[in-house]
């Protein structure tokens, strides 16, 4: 193994600045797909939903999702074709950043993430990354955990991916650490690089600044040409 940088990470949908932060010091980002859908009554449910500031406050921005029983895998999650759920969020965005300085920039690239017709939440969600990581000028190697024929679980199941890649180095947020056994690392010869990541203030509309929102308040307001300039001096 020689110096490639992995982040692991489940596919959310249109995540914070924290995400693409990671990415700047990667090789590979592999989409954990195979893991558990989590439900939205969770709190720490991403999969299909994360925050914009509206002239109310922060609001859920919500991607509707057919019923699953408990247990079901993200790239089996189907999106819901019973309500108007796309035109409603193109809608709600829409009445909160008009006013934003880059609308008129940012809003098409937004249509063509609603545009895909895919029942796939996973699907869906990961071409909506593809399409911030381009804004943001991430260009490196994706993979989807399903195709890699891992095994393991938690820990174990990191490190088997990494070995199968070829990785030396796993790029992790701060938050794995209230699961993190050290132990499946080091036999492996695997390096942990903990995230160091300061959230950056900037102009936003409606009154005073809101961190940890979805990185399409950033695009909205600073533009692509700022954002990036923002999300590598972070």
């Amino acid at each position: 193994m020689k110096n490639k940088r992995v982040v692991i990470h489940q596919p959310d949908f249109l995540p914070y600045l924290g995400f693409f932060h990671r990415l700047i010091h990667c090789d590979t980002l592999v989409f954990l797909d195979n893991a558990q859908f989590n439900r939205g009554g969770s709190r720490t449910c991403w999969h299909n939903r994360d925050k914009i500031k509206t002239t109310g406050g922060e609001k859920w921005l919500t991607v509707s999702v057919k019923k699953a029983s408990l247990g079901t895998l993200i790239n089996e999650i189907k999106l819901s074709d019973h309500t108007a759920w796309r035109k409603n969020n193109l809608n709600l965005i829409w009445e909160n950043y008009k006013k934003a300085g880059f609308f008129k920039e940012i809003f098409p690239y937004i249509e063509t993430i609603y545009a895909n017709d895919t029942d796939s939440l996973c699907q869906f969600n990961i071409k909506g990354l593809h399409i911030l990581m381009d804004l943001f000028d991430l260009r490196i190697e994706t993979k989807l955990a399903s195709e890699l024929n891992c095994r393991g679980k938690a820990n174990d199941l990191v490190v088997d991916i990494l070995k199968q890649l070829g990785s030396d180095t796993y790029i992790s947020g701060v938050g794995a650490k209230d699961y993190f056994k050290p132990e499946p690392f080091e036999k492996a010869g695997i390096k942990i690089a903990w995230q160091k990541f300061t959230h950056p203030l900037y102009t936003q509309c409606h009154g005073k600044f809101i961190p940890f929102l979805s990185s399409i308040d950033l695009l909205f307001n600073c533009g692509i040409k700022h954002s990036r300039k923002i999300l590598q001096r972070i």
